[in-house]
């Protein structure tokens, strides 16, 4: 069985699905087929192809002006050699073309948010309400979407991080995906009970993470102390909104993260998440969370136990939910929050993806021919 890995691009800010796709390559360590390397830690990836877009001008850190070309470029690698195409999706890589004696497992983040639920929220954060520009951005994106749903039956088998992306995986393609929540680093982001006086909120700073709604509220409640980890476009506009009581640290590496989620009295966060991995972390350190009560933050956090939602993307709402933690914070148990943490814990993802593909596997080479019939194995 030759096995290809298949992701969208690697950057050189890392985030979740990076984490995903690395234990997903120890599982099948094989060769990887991406858009783009941008990343200076990918050393440990021993083959990496790369598309033209790897070549094209600035394409390092510039490379989202491009997306019009992606779906061309996905498109563009031969992958006929292989048995088994594992792909990890947030974009296009679901669209890599197979043909019938090869299965294709499509582990998917997202549908693309920008060109189907977030549509018009991209629009307009983005200033491309009028103009030339914005009819050239609606007719692209128009085109993106066809491309994206035509090119949704590619993958033979689905599977989703979420319950939440699942379902969103049907309304947008019509099709059913089996969920694996993504690892969690349970063995890094270790328990600490003792907490102190301030609250922590991280992220990168773009428009959906609702990082300077965070920052007003704090702004508004002096007496409580914000810490803020994170950098990216909207970090300059947001901390001229911070008051004396909220610190912007901006990027910090992995170890100085983990000791302010594990001292943290809680740990803020408002955006609508497919999954949201710092949730996670934040209750596998022990720390409770106040969390927009919308998205995949529904799955991973425990209401009254491991955290408290508050209903509406909101300063008053922030304001009004922390509030109510402070007059609930007896309830919050760090043991109890960490527990809740290790049901998604690396172990279990390891064994439940290793389980899943190995079953779609199975199915596959029991078909009596491939070439003669529809491979879409629905689990």
């Amino acid at each position: 069985m030759k096995t290809a890995l298949v992701y969208d691009w690697f950057s050189d800010d890392p985030g979740g699905g990076e984490k995903v796709f690395e234990a997903i390559y120890h599982l099948f360590p094989s060769p990887i087929y991406t858009l783009l390397d941008a990343s200076s830690s990918n050393k440990q990836f021993e083959k990496v192809h790369t598309s033209f877009i790897q070549n094209l001008p600035f394409a390092r850190k510039k490379y989202r002006s491009y997306l019009p070309f992606f779906p061309m470029a996905i498109e563009q690698f031969d992958l006929s050699d292989y048995d088994l195409i594992l792909s990890c999706s947030h974009c296009v890589v679901k669209g890599v073309m197979t043909h019938a004696e090869q299965l294709h497992i499509c582990y998917c983040f997202t549908p693309m948010r920008y060109a189907w639920d977030l549509y018009h929220q991209y629009l307009e954060e983005s200033q491309l309400n009028r103009g030339l520009k914005a009819n050239l951005a609606r007719m692209f994106l128009h085109y993106l979407r066809m491309w994206d749903f035509q090119t949704a039956t590619r993958p033979d088998v689905l599977g989703a991080i979420s319950h939440y992306v699942a379902k969103r995986i049907q309304k947008t393609y019509g099709r059913s995906a089996t969920v694996i929540y993504p690892p969690v680093d349970t063995d890094f982001f270790t328990l600490q009970p003792q907490k102190s006086d301030y609250y922590l909120a991280a992220s990168r700073f773009v428009p959906y993470k609702k990082m300077e709604l965070i920052i007003e509220a704090f702004a508004r409640m002096p007496d409580k102390k914000l810490v803020v980890i994170g950098d990216g476009p909207e970090f300059k506009r947001a901390k001229a909104k911070a008051t004396k009581n909220i610190e912007l640290l901006g990027y910090q590496p992995a170890n100085v993260l983990k000791e302010h989620l594990q001292q943290a009295k809680a740990f803020v966060f408002a955006a609508v998440e497919d999954f949201g991995i710092l949730p996670v972390e934040a209750q596998a350190c022990g720390t409770p969370v106040i969390a927009f009560g919308k998205g995949a933050v529904r799955e991973t956090v425990q209401e009254n136990v491991t955290g408290v939602f508050f209903s509406e993307q909101t300063v008053s709402a922030i304001i009004q939910a922390v509030h109510g933690f402070e007059q609930n914070l007896h309830q919050y148990v760090p043991t109890e929050i960490r527990a809740h943490a290790e049901r998604f814990q690396k172990p279990r993802f390891v064994r439940e993806y290793k389980n899943w593909v190995e079953k779609q596997w199975q199915r596959f080479q029991e078909l009596p021919s491939c070439a003669t019939m529809n491979c879409d194995i629905h689990t």
